[in-house]
Parts: structure tokens; sequence; C-alpha cells
């Protein structure tokens, strides 16, 4: 009997001992865990991965170093168990990935707000050019330039609607890129006019007063304005809107540049409906020996090829009135225009085509 009260003594302390090992063993910290990886989720979604990488990182990292811990922690006998580290270090990454969705979701709103107000001036810019371009024979060098502007400007703001803020900022500097590029042409144009306006305004002045002194009539192309002018006697009789070559803004140079020539010539045919490729047409002694001494030079200077060539057949003739530069360098009114120029013109009569006529009509 007295052993077996012994043994049952022994058993009930044994009993005891094994209760209290496993009933007294921490819980591991499995909730701080699983909200840890839930913010970390959250973080990537809010885009920590690309605007706030280096806390993102740092919140992964301890995830897995306070995971690592709880899982040395569980092999351990249940007295022993210490979650006191795994949980501060999951709690830390729990901070650490708030932290970077935060600065995620407050760089990519700053970020957001600069690319608006970026693409904002780039379209105010791009109207601003619209309009120069439209008022000046410059438009078709700058064209280009100008599309691309667009283009970027509209490519951006698909990019922002996806997110890709950076990309969209990347095109817009390209977009501003192609605008001082087209800065530069039109401020190169406006130099190069401002030095000629004075030889352009000397030969409207010179047709003019041999127009009053013969009582003759004269034609006046103002290739800024799109107009041809019909003059008697040194004044204003018709006004007729024209179309250009493709290339306007510049003096012709060669055969193929698709420049309209500026310079003082005169008719040297009349080319009546079927003797014309474009209606009815009037023949320019183009090139004259100012336009030979241009091209002579320019080759001698390397400016065109040595294999270029001066051309000719520049006319005034139909089928103009498209509102748009589309000739290899010839003036074109509409048809109707041209029937009511041929009253009057006559092989001899002074044709003087300036890039601007300054101040006259």
């Amino acid at each position: 009997m007295r052993k077996f009260i012994i043994g049952l003594g022994i058993l009930l302390v044994v009993t005891a001992a094994i209760v209290i090992l496993f009933v007294g063993a921490p819980n591991p910290p499995v909730v701080s865990l699983e909200r840890a990886k839930q913010m970390l989720n959250k973080a990537e979604k809010a885009g920590a991965l690309r605007y706030s990488s280096e806390m993102y990182r740092s919140a992964e990292d301890l995830i897995k170093i306070g995971w690592m811990e709880m899982a040395r922690q569980n092999g351990r006998l249940a007295p022993f168990r210490n979650y006191k580290t795994a949980d501060s270090l999951l709690t830390l990454a729990y901070q650490k990935g708030e932290d970077a969705a935060e600065r995620a979701e407050q760089t990519i709103q700053n970020l957001q707000a600069t690319v608006q107000g970026e693409r904002n001036q780039l379209y105010d810019e791009l109207l601003e050019w619209r309009e120069s371009l439209n008022g000046t024979l410059a438009k078709n060098d700058g064209e280009a330039y100008w599309n691309r502007a667009e283009l970027a400007y509209k490519t951006s703001e698909k990019l922002m609607n996806t997110g890709e803020y950076e990309e969209a900022r990347s095109k817009i500097i390209l977009g501003k890129e192609s605008l001082r590029r087209l800065g530069k042409i039109v401020a190169e144009y406006s130099n190069d006019e401002a030095q000629k306006l004075h030889i352009w305004g000397r030969w409207v002045e010179e047709t003019l007063e041999h127009s009053r002194a013969t009582g003759s009539y004269a034609l006046i192309v103002d290739k800024g304005k799109h107009k041809t002018y019909l003059v008697l006697g040194g004044r204003l009789k018709m006004t007729f809107n024209c179309d250009l070559g493709y290339n306007p803004s510049t003096q012709k140079l060669f055969a193929g540049d698709g420049a309209t020539p500026e310079g003082k010539y005169y008719v040297t045919a009349v080319k009546n409906n079927g003797a014309s490729k474009y209606y009815r047409a009037l023949l320019i002694n183009y090139p004259n020996a100012t336009d030979r001494q241009r091209f002579a030079e320019s080759k001698a200077r390397g400016i065109i090829s040595k294999r270029s060539r001066i051309g000719g057949l520049i006319e005034i003739h139909g089928e103009g009135g498209r509102d748009r530069d589309w000739t290899e360098g010839c003036v074109a009114l509409s048809n109707r225009d041209m029937d009511r120029l041929m009253q009057f013109v006559s092989i001899g009569t002074p044709v003087t085509i300036v890039r601007r006529a300054n101040n006259w009509p």
C-alpha cells in the first residue's frame, strides 16, 4: 500500500510537471506575422517596390528574420521559448511596410502633380507655337518638330493614365526639346528675314516706280501673305490668293528644293489652256543672272551638292486655291483667278517675288 501511494505521488508530480511544461508555453506571434505580410502586400500595391524600394526591402528582410526567429523558438522546449524578439522584428517590419506604402503614395502624388504641371506647360507652348507657325513661312520647316512635340504630349497622357509617371515625364522632356529645336529654326528664319527686308522693300519700290513711270501692269508676289498683287501705274488693281512651293521659307537654290524663288523677273511666255500642265500659266525668266551667280557661289561654298542643277520652268499657273503650299516652286492661283489675271498680263510684264513686302500694300 505504501508503495502504491508513493508511485501515485510520483505520477501526480510528473503529470503536474508536464501540465506546467505545456500549459505555460508562450504562443508564437502568428498574428504579428500575418499583419506584417499584409502590410508588405499593401506597400507593393502602392508602388513601394518602385518609389520606396529601400524601405520595402527593409520590411521584407525583417519579416524573413522575424519568421526565422519564430521558427527557431518553436524548435525549443516550451518552457524555454521566447518570442519577444520575433514579435519585435515582425512589429518593426509592419511599421517599415507602412512607411514604405505611405512614402510611395506621397511620391506618386507629388510626381503626378509635377508631371501634370509640366504637361499643362507643354500644352500652352504647343498652342503658342501653332499660332506662330501658322503666321510664318517657316511653318513647313518646323512642322515636323511641332508634330513630334504634340505626339510626346499625347503619349504622356496615356502613360499617366497607366501610372507610368516617370515615363510620361521623359516624353514631356522630349516634347520640350522638339519645341526648342523648332524655336531655333524660327529664330534663324527671323534673322534671315530681318537682314533681307530692305532688299525686298527696294525690289517692291523699284517695281512700283517702273509701273508708275510707264503706266504699265506689274505683278508682286508676297510669299509671307500668300498674295499675288496686280498693279497698274504703280497702284494696286487686284489681289489674288496663291499657293507656293512646298518649301516656301527660303530662297530657291537648286532644282528640286521645293522653294519659290525670290527676285525680280518678267513674263517670258503666256500659256493658255492646253499648253500648260496646270491649266493656264505665265512662265517667268527664272533663273536670271542673279540666280545663276547665287547658284555658282552656293556650289563653290559647299552649300549645295556639286551635282545639283539650277532648274527652271517657274510659272504662275492655275489649279491653286488649295490653301496649302504644294508646288515644285511655282506660284499657283485658282483657275478663276488665272482667267482674270490673264486679261491684263502679257510677255514682258514685270514679276517681283519677295518673302515679305513689309508695309506694302
